[in-house]
């Protein structure tokens, strides 16, 4: 079932505002108004206390609300917030964990990845428990019990070393996702190639949208080795070029000389070269 919202609101048709006139349509009583407000802010990085300020009150809001207990605005302060690099938000988003909606928790993990604070550890850690066991079908919904992708990706990109014991048996849950989700987070945690190389295998998937996920991942971690089998990948060139500047991201960050480029760094440009 569709969810009628707010979130059905045309973002592309919407006019450009300014930072002032986002700030007051998120007091608007045109919900329309006030969940593009969010959105725009985020889109465009407005980093600004007001505008952090704003977005933190907007992650409370009850107006903004569906048939099936939804709350659209808030989702979409939470993606703003991870987006806008302040960690005042942090407290915050940890919060959010706990909200009815699963796409707003979902939001928030992702938010919190991006904000990489190691405080979010303990709320992420226990949105796991129960293990595979409790990582189910929600019943009547297209998703699982919790949005377990999104806290597997988190837990690996904040270095919460503390959660592998977590982590590690997720890398057998049936969906394949969420498979994937649990060999980023145990690399980042760990290092352990294996778990890139895992990643790897799954770029034979017969589903072209976990091949998309799966670059994603692998220029997520930066895995360097992984540099032929993204370039070869059947996928979209696009997904590829995001993948390999990942991956060269990861690697211009790595080298202690600024003045020169490795070869690995010149490999990757080539890579990206052939394929524009």
């Amino acid at each position: 079932m569709i969810e009628l919202s707010a979130e059905t609101y045309s973002a592309e048709n919407a006019s450009p505002l300014t930072k002032e006139q986002a700030i007051a349509n998120l007091k608007s009583p045109d919900l329309s108004l006030r969940y593009y407000a969010a959105w725009w802010l985020g889109k465009f990085r407005v980093r600004d206390p007001e505008v952090v300020d704003a977005l933190i009150v907007a992650l409370e809001d009850e107006a903004d609300t569906t048939e099936m207990g939804g709350y659209p605005l808030r989702r979409n302060a939470a993606r703003a917030l991870g987006k806008l690099g302040d960690i005042r938000a942090v407290p915050h988003l940890i919060r959010c964990l706990e909200c009815s909606d699963f796409y707003v928790r979902e939001a928030a993990a992702q938010s919190l990845a991006m904000l990489g604070d190691i405080a979010a550890a303990p709320a992420l850690m226990q949105l796991l428990s129960g293990g595979i066991a409790a990582a189910v079908q929600e019943p009547g919904r297209p998703h699982l019990t919790q949005p377990y992708e999104a806290v597997l990706e988190a837990l690996g990109a904040i270095g919460a070393t503390e959660a592998i014991s977590l982590i590690e048996p997720f890398l057998e849950h049936p969906v394949a996702r969420v498979q994937c989700a649990a060999a980023r987070g145990m690399y980042q945690l760990t290092q352990d190639t294996s778990y890139g190389e895992r990643l790897i295998q799954e770029l034979d998937s017969n589903n072209l949208q976990m091949r998309r996920v799966v670059l994603g991942d692998l220029g997520a971690i930066g895995y360097l080795p992984a540099a032929d089998a993204i370039a070869n990948a059947k996928v979209e060139n696009s997904f590829k070029l995001i993948a390999l500047k990942g991956l060269l991201e990861h690697q211009l960050q790595q080298e202690l000389d600024v003045s020169s480029i490795s070869e690995d760094a010149m490999r990757l440009m080539n890579l990206m070269d052939s394929l524009l």
